[in-house]
């Protein structure tokens, strides 16, 4: 598992549409493992992609690190449950931010109020670059997933 980005499969990002991700996105690119993670800040909506609810915790855990690198701390990944019982994943840079979403989100719930994933310390790594990608490294990156 790469220490930075806490996956062991260093191509399986972008999930959704990644030829476009990688082309019009801007990229966390992981120093450590050449990882590209969507960072890109959506105006619309005033969020990150890190913000948004995911299906499961393993991908939740794919953008992990570019909550961490946007908040210059450990966030967390919590288990939201909707009142219909569906399950969501969601990152909160702490239990404060969790609670703000809980009040502004009656029907949400989480029963254990603690990230069910978070890592011990906040680090940052030399070799690591936020930035948009050239078309001969989304060439490269793709032909390596």
């Amino acid at each position: 598992m790469c220490m930075e980005c806490y996956i062991s499969e260093n191509r399986i990002t972008p999930l959704l549409n990644p030829l476009d991700c990688l082309a019009n996105h801007t990229q966390y690119i992981c120093g450590t493992c050449g990882r590209c993670i969507c960072i890109e800040h959506d105006p619309k909506r005033g969020l990150q992609r890190w913000n948004f609810p995911f299906k499961s915790l393993e991908i939740a855990k794919l953008y992990l690190r570019t909550a961490d690198y946007s908040m210059k701390k450990p966030c967390g990944i919590y288990e939201i449950k909707s009142e219909n019982g569906r399950l969501s994943y969601k990152i909160f840079a702490d239990s404060e931010d969790l609670l703000l979403y809980l009040k502004k989100n009656k029907g949400k719930t989480c029963d254990k109020m603690k990230p069910i994933f978070i890592v011990e310390k906040y680090k940052e790594y030399a070799n690591t670059q936020v930035r948009k990608l050239t078309s001969d490294e989304i060439q490269k990156y793709m032909s390596e997933r």
